[in-house]
């Protein structure tokens, strides 16, 4: 009964998987008469002395750095807001998750024109400020290029960890909170003595998942900036892919993969370690 299924995860995960760890370490070329061979670590000393590649691994930080808390804390907020009892709960929970049901693609499309210099967003800054601001070029301007990827995929992946929160808001026990009501004590400590340890494990999936999302970025670079300008945008997957596929240079993209699957293993271990449980 689970063949088909593992015979899936062996053909397009285990076997790339192991096959980009072999040929991180060869000459290979997508399409070459030359056969590969073994050159050792002589790919990842050409990682080290490339500056695409570099700003490539700042760039993904920065978004890492900045996606994480923002996205967890406004799933947090939306959750708290749409977990009571009221009328249009519904209505809000679904509005607030239509961005996540909506493919990346079309997403990352209508922002584009939404960033354009002549669009909506800088008409809405010209209509607010009377005309006195002037938005930019978001897209095409390295130093807003970059916030403006953030600001659209925490809007179009808060809905998602929204649901996350709210599933663990819903298995605390409501005695606890009915106690904390009748012992007078705030908001404010509710959440932090009541609501907040309650959501221990659901803390740690939240935010390794928001990390594990944030440092494949991909798609939006892809369709709104394809890595420019001036790479102030390029991620590591993102040259993985223009490496591996527009220059045909496996060996040196299965390299910058490696590397991108040590530093997530890295975060990951980390972030669970910092979120475990205490004795």
């Amino acid at each position: 009964m689970a063949s088909p299924a593992v015979l899936l995860l062996l053909v397009f995960f285990v076997i790339p998987v192991v096959l980009a760890f072999g040929l991180a370490f060869t000459s290979a070329r997508l399409i070459s008469p030359t056969p590969a061979r073994f050159v050792g670590l002589r790919n990842f000393a050409m990682l080290a002395e490339d500056p695409v590649f570099l700003r490539s691994v700042l760039n993904t930080f920065a978004f890492a750095a900045v996606v994480v808390p923002v996205q967890a804390g406004l799933a947090l907020g939306l959750a708290l807001l749409v977990n009571g009892r009221f009328r249009g709960t519904n209505f809000f929970r679904t509005v607030y998750f239509i961005p996540v049901v909506t493919s990346m693609v079309v997403v990352s499309i209508v922002w584009t024109f939404l960033y354009q210099k002549n669009g909506l967003l800088n008409r809405i800054i010209d209509g607010v400020t009377l005309g006195l601001v002037r938005g930019p070029d978001w897209l095409n301007d390295p130093s807003t290029s970059l916030a403006a990827i953030i600001f659209m995929s925490v809007w179009q992946g808060a809905g998602f960890h929204m649901i996350i929160w709210l599933a663990g808001l819903q298995t605390i026990p409501a005695e606890l909170h009915e106690a904390a009501s009748i012992d007078g004590v705030s908001r404010w400590t509710r959440f932090r003595f009541v609501t907040w340890p309650g959501l221990r494990a659901t803390r740690t999936f939240v935010l390794i998942t928001i990390t594990i999302s944030a440092f494949s970025l991909f798609t939006q670079v892809n369709v709104m900036t394809q890595g420019g300008p001036l790479d102030s945008t390029s991620t590591l997957v993102y040259q993985a892919v223009r490496s591996g596929y527009q220059q045909q240079q496996t060996a040196y993209a299965s390299a910058i993969s490696l590397v991108f699957f040590v530093l997530v293993l890295i975060v990951s271990l980390v972030q669970r370690r910092l979120t475990r449980e205490k004795d």
